[in-house]
């Protein structure tokens, strides 16, 4: 991957994860893999079946597909997250191929694979529309994508501009977490069909964690701490935020959607 080829939110993207690529360990609230459990019961690895997992990050997911009886593929625009991604997987006795690429551009030719996945990745792409339908091209027909990733309450914009808020204030590589509406508009003009969609609620369990993760600067901290304080009360009840037992709270929309290629 050329890095000077990446666009702006690409480039910034890739500077962010390769700096905190380790704080995305088993110890990361990702590890915990039972959303994609849940999201994939019944779907089962065909003999040779072919799983490519999009900004696969500490590679939680991989590592999960690859257990799972997937050959994997992990792609991620970090060259240190792949690094860590193959090395989690090593240890647990399974090998992954990994790919340095950015969603958007696929390398893979068409009907390359069985299954994409991207979980709590796609928040941070430059083009949403653009990687679902390189999805598309490189799925098999009869092929699968699973999207996983944060979301916003429907037809509420005061709820979603604070999030949008507070987040790149956190994490200045953060795209935009976008509505279910969205992300079926996408994967539907992309040529899919959609099998489930779904938002559940996802804890954001530690301000102070959250922080950390993305090494937020202290300026911004006290910005996003002003914002929290200043929260107005339909901002509250729709994100249920509050303090408990010390540390500061939500929770966010997370979209479940699955989708097969004719």
């Amino acid at each position: 991957m050329n890095q000077h080829a990446l666009d702006t939110k690409q480039a910034a993207s890739a500077r962010q994860f390769e700096r905190q690529s380790d704080r995305y360990g088993k110890s990361h609230i990702l590890a915990n893999t039972e959303d994609v459990e849940a999201a994939l019961k019944g779907i089962s690895a065909p003999t040779g079946g072919t799983a490519l997992d999009i900004a696969t990050g500490g590679g939680h997911t991989a590592l999960w597909l690859a257990r799972h009886g997937w050959k994997v593929t992990a792609g991620d625009i970090a060259p240190r997250m792949l690094l860590n991604a193959a090395k989690l997987c090593a240890e647990a006795g399974l090998s992954i191929e990994t790919k340095l690429f950015p969603a958007e551009e696929s390398p893979f030719g068409p009907g390359s694979f069985d299954l994409v996945t991207s979980r709590v990745g796609a928040h941070h792409f430059s083009s949403p529309a653009m990687f679902v339908t390189e999805v598309a091209r490189v799925l098999k027909p009869g092929g699968r994508f699973l999207l996983i990733d944060g979301s916003v309450p429907d037809d509420d914009p005061p709820t979603e501009e604070w999030l949008h808020h507070v987040e790149k204030l956190r994490d200045p590589s953060h795209g935009r977490y976008l509505s279910r509406k969205t992300w079926e508009a996408f994967v539907r003009d992309a040529g899919l069909t959609i099998e489930r969609s779904e938002l559940q609620p996802l804890k954001q369990p530690d301000l102070q964690w959250y922080f950390d993760t993305a090494a937020t600067p202290p300026e911004n901290r006290e910005q996003v701490m002003a914002a929290v304080g200043g929260a107005a009360k339909r901002v509250r009840t729709a994100l249920r935020l509050r303090n408990e037992r010390g540390k500061i709270v939500w929770w966010w929309p997370q979209l479940t959607l699955l989708a097969v290629k004719n």
